[in-house]
């Protein structure tokens, strides 16, 4: 090659000698727990429907969609044309921009076309939770004003028209104009009906607000309200920092939840990767199946639904070595669960995603090339365009560098707030846009963040605070141990007492003697669990997160305190 470089080369490869030197060594970021993401990608001003436009022009024959039980395949092309469709025939029923429209069952099709579609006509999709019973459907379609709700006629147990009357028992005999007809109207009637006049171009009727996603494992749930904004570009993000293209993921998480709306759907419509969903419901044979047969390169789940996996009985019989990463998030990864994952189901390149519902959701998450120590004990870094500080909640101050304190964040991604409910939103966004997560984290000057655990999880025994994820990590490495969960429970000399609800491996014994011997010496003697508890299985949200609450009230009625 010639010996005299251009200039333009030279600079390519210093940036690239840069960059590779960063990931590498990376240099500290932060001198106090206040950090902010990079920049140099400009945010997107684009709508649900212009980036599915745009991809399906760019990948027309490539596939987008798979429901694997279903056998449902549709390509980009075939999939936009659905969507352009039933956004018609959702303004055809009568609909009209800024109505909300409810979307209320398990993985199919439906679910993804009505996510788009909706965006693309103005109405705003309301995520209902696939398990609600009358009493809580009634709740959302109250609070958010919904002029339609869309559902199967039935999943498992769940009879939704059943369920439905009963949250609605004029639904038999309203008159036309309060209720459309006797039965509601049929889906196939819905998007293929008289919709010419309705059609339109992608995003022309979008509007700010995207999507409602409720709330809340206890009491009356919260709805957050998103917008175009918030998701395009969180899912964009989500897809740069994962290197995503002509992926092939698998999706096993419901829909519901915002790891399968934005971390799957989303992110396909903009990067163009392939989704695959194994089933309507989570199910571990079929995630393994649906890699093995689809020869996925990406997994994406919560920490229990890993765990299933690994734990299937059948487990070694599946190639799994088409993948090579994903994401896991949800809740508190355990070290040991990534390990395994990395170890025994190829993914070399798994991270560990942190966010909530009301920032978009993922607001840090770490880099498939990062070290052993970053993957396991960390959430990674934060986002580009995303600012976070950890503050004493007592004080309001910013702790130091790698000290306890609330986790806060600020910038694209903090939800508009919570539909009618400005009180709510108050208590969780400051004045200056903060919005307060309620989670205990660490930073460290690398902007590397590090999630403790709930504040409201928090264990404080005989004033000792101890939490709840760092005893359920050690308790991992027992051989032993499927999972742990821990909590607090009602103690009237220390206030509270720690208790460990623990499943075993197929085929393993094991005793509290044995639990408490392997502590011994290993963690601090307040650490050590006063009460274990051996159960076959966990509460657990359609979204596969523990309900420690209930875990807690369980195991107090279950141990007479």
């Amino acid at each position: 090659m010639n010996q005299s470089h251009s200039p333009i080369l030279l600079l390519l490869l210093v940036k690239t000698a840069t960059k590779l030197f960063r990931r590498l060594l990376p240099l500290p970021i932060a001198t106090n727990s206040r950090v902010r993401g990079v920049c140099e990608t400009p945010l997107l001003s684009k709508t649900v429907g212009q980036c599915l436009e745009e991809t399906a022009h760019k990948f027309p024959e490539r596939e987008a969609l798979v429901f694997f039980k279903d056998g449902v395949r549709k390509t980009f092309s075939q999939f936009k044309q659905d969507v352009d469709l039933a956004a018609a025939g959702l303004l055809a029923l009568g609909l009209k921009k800024g109505d909300r429209l409810g979307m209320w069952g398990p993985n199919k099709y439906e679910w993804v076309l009505m996510q788009f579609a909706t965006a693309q006509a103005g109405i705003i999709l309301v995520s209902v939770n696939p398990a609600y019973q009358a009493q809580e459907l009634e709740f959302v379609i109250r609070k958010v004003g919904c002029k339609a709700l869309v559902f199967p006629t039935q999943f498992k147990t769940q009879k939704y028209y059943e369920i439905l009357k009963q949250a609605c028992p004029e639904l038999e005999t309203a008159s036309p104009g309060a209720i459309k007809s006797k039965r509601g109207r049929k889906w196939n009637d819905s998007v293929q009906g008289d919709s010419s006049r309705h059609r339109g171009q992608p995003g022309q009727r979008a509007l700010t607000t995207l999507s409602l996603s409720f709330q809340g494992t206890t009491g009356s749930p919260k709805g957050a309200t998103l917008s175009h904004h918030n998701i395009v570009n969180n899912a964009y993000l989500i897809g740069k920092r994962l290197d995503f293209n002509e992926n092939r993921c698998i999706l096993p998480v419901p829909l519901y939840h915002c790891l399968g709306s934005v971390g799957g759907c989303m992110v396909m419509a903009i990067h163009g990767c392939s989704l695959v969903f194994p089933s309507l419901s989570y199910d571990g044979k079929a995630a393994l199946e649906a890699v093995q047969k689809e020869k996925a390169s990406h997994l994406h789940g919560t920490p229990t639904m890993f765990i299933d996996m690994l734990g299937q009985p059948d487990f070694n019989s599946y190639d799994l070595s088409s993948l090579r990463g994903g994401v896991i998030a949800g809740s508190p990864v355990p070290p040991e669960v990534i390990k395994k994952v990395m170890e025994k189901m190829h993914m070399r390149d798994i991270v560990v995603a942190y966010g909530t519902t009301e920032n978009s959701p993922v607001t840090f998450m770490g880099f498939p090339q990062d070290d052993i120590t970053q993957k396991t004990e960390t959430v990674g870094c934060v986002f580009p365009h995303t600012e976070a500080k950890i503050e004493n909640p007592e004080t309001g101050e910013i702790v130091p560098l790698n000290s306890p304190g609330e986790l806060q964040v600020r910038g694209y991604c903090v939800m508009i707030g919570y539909w009618a409910d400005p009180n709510k939103t108050s208590e969780v966004i400051t004045d200056e846009k903060w919005y307060k997560t309620g989670d205990i984290a660490i930073l460290d000057k690398y902007g590397y963040c590090k999630i403790i655990g709930r504040c409201k999880d928090m264990i404080i025994r005989g004033g000792e605070n101890i939490y709840p994820a760092e005893i359920e990590q050690f308790l991992h490495t027992h051989p032993k141990l499927q999972e742990v969960q821990v909590v607090g429970v009602n103690d009237p000399k220390m206030g509270e007492e720690i208790c460990a609800c623990i499943t075993v491996k197929a085929g393993q014994e094991c005793t509290a003697e044995e639990i408490k011997a392997f502590c011994k010496g290993k963690i601090s003697h307040f650490k050590i669990p006063r009460y274990i508890v051996f159960v076959n299985n966990f509460p657990l949200t359609v979204s596969g997160k523990i309900q420690k609450y209930k875990l807690r009230g369980t195991m107090e009625k279950h141990l007479q305190l």
